[in-house]
This record gives structure tokens, C-alpha cells and sequence, in this order.
């Protein structure tokens, strides 16, 4: 009679444990997954709101334009040690003088052309000429060719000038590296070699 009661009583024991069991297993996945994929979607957005603050403080295109520009418009010509430094006015002066004289070489430029142009179309006209009347329409041409370019290297000469203000490079000797003189580039704004530099170019 003892054996008979003890044997249901493991069984009911066993009964019990067993269903207690399963159901904490089935439950505990739902619980972990439902937590877990919040966080996988929230993470990429923070991470691509970095990259765009990152691409905004770190954009080539707007932050150095800046820097150079307000770089460009503090740095004045270098003069020389007896010498005192640039002012606004002296290098808006400067800037003036050039630009005058870039429109007057234009001028130069396109009325010499439209002479050169005349003097080729009347040689072509004049085929009964003496060889005096076509010697000197010849020495004419070549005058005024002669203009046109001399014209055309002072144009090229202003626009570096100009070109050097802009990048502040202008007052340095081209061939020395050292300063031209503020008082030289004020009577010569075209000056690119310092006064010593330009005497030994010319001895040779």
C-alpha cells in the first residue's frame, strides 16, 4: 500500500514542474526581441545625423572659401625696412591706376588693329605702287604690328599686377624674392623686380 501512494505523488510532482517550465522559455525570446529591435533601427539614424554634422563642419566648398577670402583681404604688400606699411588708400590707388591704364591699352590695342587692318587691305589695292610707295605702306605695317604688341605685353603686365594684388603676392621681387619698394611700385604699379634685379637685367 505504501509503494501504491508514493508513485502518484512523482507523477503529480512532475506534472506541475513540467508546464511551469515551458511557458518561461516561450516567454523570454518575445521579450528580448520586442527590446532588441528598437535599438538596431534608432542606431543608424544617430550615426547618420554625425556624418551630417561632420560633412557640414568639414565642407571643402563652404568653410575654406571663407578663410581664404578674409585671408586674402588682410594680407598687404611687403615694403621694404625704411619704409612704412600700405594703406587702404595708397593700394586702392594703386588698383585705380591699373585698372585706367588696362582700359587705355584696350583702346590702344583695338585702334591699332583696325589700322594694321586699313593698311593690308589698301596693299592688296595698290598693285601699280613704285617700290617707295610699297616700302613705306610696308614700314607702316610693321609699325603699327610693332604697337599692337607693345600694347599687348603692358595689357599682360597690368593684369598680373592686378593678379597679384588679388592673391597678395604683389611687392615681392620676382627674382629675388625680396621687397620691391612701395615707393617704386607707386611711380612703376607694373614693377615686378626690385630695383637692383632690373638694373642687372638690363646691363645684359
Amino acid at each position: 500500500m505504501a509503494a501504491t501512494k508514493k508513485a502518484p505523488a512523482k507523477k503529480a510532482a512532475a506534472r506541475k514542474a513540467a508546464p511551469k517550465k515551458a511557458p518561461a522559455k516561450k516567454a523570454a525570446p518575445k521579450k528580448s526581441s520586442a527590446k532588441k529591435a528598437p535599438a538596431k533601427k534608432a542606431a543608424p539614424k544617430k550615426a547618420a545625423a554625425k556624418k551630417a554634422a561632420s560633412k557640414k563642419a568639414t565642407d571643402p566648398k563652404v568653410a575654406p572659401k571663407k578663410a581664404t577670402i578674409k585671408r586674402a583681404a588682410k594680407k598687404r604688400p611687403v615694403v621694404r625696412e625704411d619704409e612704412s606699411p600700405w594703406t587702404d588708400s595708397e593700394l586702392a590707388e594703386v588698383r585705380t591706376e591699373l585698372h585706367s591704364e588696362r582700359e587705355r591699352l584696350l583702346e590702344e590695342i583695338a585702334t591699332t588693329e583696325e589700322g594694321l587692318a586699313d593698311l593690308i587691305r589698301d596693299s592688296g589695292d595698290g598693285a601699280g605702287d613704285d617700290q617707295a610707295d610699297a616700302g613705306s605702306k610696308t614700314f607702316e605695317r610693321e609699325h603699327e604690328m610693332s604697337l599692337a604688341n607693345n600694347a599687348r605685353d603692358m595689357l599682360e603686365q597690368v593684369d598680373h599686377a592686378l593678379a597679384r594684388i588679388a592673391d597678395g603676392s604683389y611687392g615681392v621681387c620676382e627674382n629675388c624674392g625680396k621687397p620691391i619698394g612701395k615707393y617704386r611700385l607707386q611711380a612703376f604699379p607694373r614693377a615686378t623686380l626690385c630695383r637692383t634685379c632690373k638694373e642687372a637685367e638690363e646691363r645684359f
